[in-house]
């Protein structure tokens, strides 16, 4: 099987360059994806295109799909400019959270995305609070939730996929690692949910640590660092502008009036690898 390798900000994927179509089982996913038996990436990315559109899935590691990745649409971008089949003109990439706009620069190693528009509704989202929204919201696990002594509340919103927003005083990775499993399965988000750990630095900067539904800690995330803009954005920290520090780099993000949401980010290219099938003799 053959894939093309990329790197957005630490955050790596495989596109499958293959002719015959897709079938691989969530095991085989998951032996894919992993770093010491298979090639090692934090997810696969499919085409999935019609007649008349670019169309993307984004495949988790543990084999279940993603509505939307930034940095997989960053990647993707990348990879149907190195085809040829797109320019420096913008064009349209449909995804099961909905249809954005690329554009590619920098000789394929920069890609402007926008993402689309921020939703706050706790229907839309989904997360199952009886509530129009639910920001600056107090959850419990076993109890109210403390980290260094401040109670934790989150800010629900979606980038087409669901998030969960956490504003602490010093974010980390440890903290991401021990905090993000527990706040993905909380049974208030049905579909799961990506995790988001920001401090804020100033009006137009943020870092953030992420804990990625279906993948785990993450060096970088598109739709997290969105995300985390929309929200700071609309609890009146930061301004349109806002530059977000993460594990793996810094991403440029764009917050309008309207929450729509442009990202500009690095792309890299890493490897053509064709998978040997003896990688699977183990899984039946």
């Amino acid at each position: 099987m053959n894939f093309v390798k990329y790197q957005a900000l630490g955050n790596d994927y495989l596109v499958y360059a293959g002719t015959a179509p897709f079938t691989l089982s969530a095991a085989q996913i998951g032996r894919v994806c992993d770093r010491h038996h298979g090639i090692g990436s934090d997810g696969i990315l499919v085409a999935n295109h019609t007649d008349n559109a670019f169309g993307l899935r984004i495949l988790n590691p543990d084999g279940s799909e993603a509505e939307k990745s930034g940095n997989g649409l960053r990647i993707f971008s990348r990879y149907l400019w190195d085809g040829g089949l797109v320019a420096d003109q913008p064009f349209a990439i449909v995804t099961a959270g909905g249809t954005v706009t690329s554009q590619v620069f920098d000789e394929g190693r920069t890609v402007e995305v926008s993402m689309g528009r921020a939703e706050f509704s706790c229907a839309k989202i989904p997360v199952l609070i009886d509530a129009p929204e639910a920001l600056d919201y107090p959850l419990e696990i076993n109890g109210p939730l403390e980290v260094d002594g401040v109670a934790l509340k989150i800010n629900a919103v979606s980038m087409g996929n669901p998030h969960c927003v956490v504003f602490v005083e010093q974010t980390s990775r440890e903290l991401a690692c021990r905090l993000g499993p527990l706040l993905e399965n909380h049974p208030l988000f049905p579909r799961r949910t990506n995790v988001q750990f920001v401090q804020w630095l100033s009006r137009n900067a943020l870092r953030v640590e992420i804990w990625e539904r279906g993948a785990g800690y993450t060096l970088s995330s598109g739709t997290s660092s969105c995300a985390a803009a929309s929200v700071a954005r609309r609890l009146g920290l930061c301004d349109e502008h806002i530059d977000l520090q993460l594990a793996g780099g810094r991403l440029k993000i764009r917050v309008e009036d309207d929450f729509q949401v442009t990202m500009r980010g690095a792309v890299q290219r890493v490897a053509a690898i064709d998978l040997d099938p003896e990688a699977f003799v183990e899984l039946g």
